[in-house]
């Protein structure tokens, strides 16, 4: 796209620097307001249409690069030449088409070019083409979207699973848990109940010691003689 306003071309040749309002595509050069004005009133220019140069300067910069003067000659196309499929002046064909053979008036071969078949068929092509390529970007966007539900789907089945597996670790947990409680219980109760065995027998053993202390201390011979008789 263009970056500056252009100059009127007009006006440029008088020496005189003043931005153009219009382009005339015709006369190839932007005009401000009072040759713009002039040129409408020109019998050789009256029936040119122009445009605004805000809308010249929406063209592709390689569209504003084309002109209609001959780089070579300096000299307005007015030919054009089918074989080399170029643009030519009137100095081109005596220098470089002597001998081409098709050959026609340039303004045949432009005439209402942008609602000819050929113009018509780039404008579908591009067309199918930006569609095709619309398609391609919903196709990846629906893609992505059933990607990021997918994920979510999976996320899901796995919490789901780490939750059968979690509750099942709590199931074996409690039941370890259990069997442990009742085996320490089991064992504790033996445990106790040999524990009450012998202290019984402990404190037996305390009174069949303090039975002899007394025996020793007090009974007579015979009498300790039959009762260690009755103890062994």
């Amino acid at each position: 796209m263009a970056t500056s306003t252009p100059m009127c071309g007009i006006c440029d040749l008088r020496h005189i620097s003043k931005s153009s309002v219009v382009w005339c595509p015709e006369c190839d050069e932007g005009l401000c307001g009072n040759c713009k004005e002039h040129d409408t009133l020109s019998k050789s220019s009256r029936n040119h249409s122009v445009i605004a140069v805000s809308d010249y300067q929406k063209l592709p910069s390689d569209v504003l690069k084309i002109t209609l003067i001959c780089s070579e000659h300096n000299e307005q196309y007015q030919i054009y030449c089918k074989k080399y499929e170029s643009p030519c002046c009137i100095r081109c064909i005596p220098e470089n088409h002597n001998s081409c053979k098709e050959i026609c008036p340039l303004e045949d071969v432009i005439h209402n070019f942008k609602t000819s078949s050929a113009f018509q068929e780039i404008e579908q092509t591009l067309k199918e083409v930006a569609e095709n390529h619309e398609r391609i970007i919903q196709n990846r966007k629906t893609n992505l979207k059933s990607l990021k539900d997918l994920k979510g789907k999976i996320r899901n089945e796995i919490q789901q699973f780490r939750l059968k597996i979690n509750s099942h670790l709590d199931q074996i947990h409690d039941s370890l848990i259990k069997k442990l409680d009742e085996t320490e219980e089991r064992e504790c109760e033996k445990i106790c109940n040999l524990l009450k065995q012998l202290e019984k027998k402990e404190q037996e053993i305390k009174e069949f010691q303090s039975d002899i202390a007394n025996i020793k201390q007090y009974a007579s011979e015979f009498q300790s003689f039959l009762a260690m008789q009755q103890y062994r």
